[in-house]
């Protein structure tokens, strides 16, 4: 990857399921090191998108190409050794587990030493589970997780159970992290917490981030670029300010009709992302 290739480009990138319509020939591109916030209104196909990306789904048309790679048929674990994590908008913890071992979790992309391997050199493998150890607790601290690093999971906030998420998604040290509406549910404290850590993993632990929120506040203050999606369609992309000034934007979210030809351009009805995720059982 050459310093002007694109760390993710999605070309054309479609998604259907028997006849119905999630993504429609979408196309853009994510430079290394940039806050990229995905936006849209419900049922826009935003999940969809980062599915596609993760490899949860396959796109029915077009590629998706990580540091120039085309990843379009790869599964998700091996899009995970590549270097992309992600968290889920509906929490995808192990509710049994502690907040340690569920970020321990994390790292077995990073495992070297299999059971065989472990059993013939216990000493190679100890070392490795140390430093994997030591990677989490520094996690843990960077979140502040460290009075509930033994707490079962299940048992937490839904706060704290978003905190754990992130986390889980940090122990794999991804290039590229994708989260997933990852204020939902937050009161402002917790979203305002939120906020800076996703601009911490960004800036600080140099993580290019693609993010589905909802808070056009958040996205305002903290994207360098912003995407909307309307029926499965890009309606707009670019800086923040300037995207949320665009008529075609103010229509999708408000319902605005003073731009008639932004109105007569609009995509055709369509069932949502959402429902298509729903019928699905995404």
């Amino acid at each position: 990857m050459t310093a002007q290739t694109p760390l993710l480009e999605v070309r054309g990138v479609s998604l259907r399921f028997g006849g119905v319509r999630a993504l429609n020939g979408v196309g853009f591109s994510v430079a290394p090191g940039e806050l990229f916030s995905i936006i849209g209104p419900n049922g826009s196909g935003k999940t969809s998108m980062v599915n596609c990306i993760s490899g949860r789904y396959v796109p029915s048309e077009g590629q998706i190409l990580f540091k120039g790679t085309n990843i379009s048929g790869q599964l998700p674990n091996a899009r995970a050794t590549l270097g992309i994590g992600r968290t889920f908008q509906n929490l995808a913890l192990f509710h049994h587990m502690t907040v340690l071992d569920n970020i321990m979790i994390g790292r077995h992309h990073l495992l070297r030493n299999n059971f065989l391997t472990g059993a013939l050199y216990w000493l190679g493998a100890r070392k490795e589970e140390l430093e994997h150890r030591r990677r989490v607790e520094e996690i843990i601290d960077f979140l502040d997780l460290q009075s509930v690093r033994k707490a079962v999971a299940g048992t937490l906030s839904y706060g704290l159970r978003k905190r754990v998420e992130v986390a889980r998604a940090m122990a794999l040290e991804p290039t590229l992290i994708l989260l997933d509406e990852p204020m939902a549910g937050m009161n402002l404290e917790e979203k305002e917490d939120m906020a800076r850590t996703i601009v911490d993993l960004n800036e600080e632990f140099d993580m290019t981030v693609i993010m589905i929120e909802h808070d056009m506040g958040v996205v305002a203050d903290i994207s360098h670029r912003v995407m909307v999606l309307e029926l499965g369609y890009k309606i707009a992309e670019g800086l923040p300010a300037d995207v949320l000034a665009d008529p075609h934007v103010k229509r999708a979210y408000l319902g605005e009709t003073d731009d008639e030809g932004a109105r007569a351009a609009a995509p055709p009805a369509a069932e949502t992302a959402a429902e298509t995720d729903a019928r699905v059982g995404a």
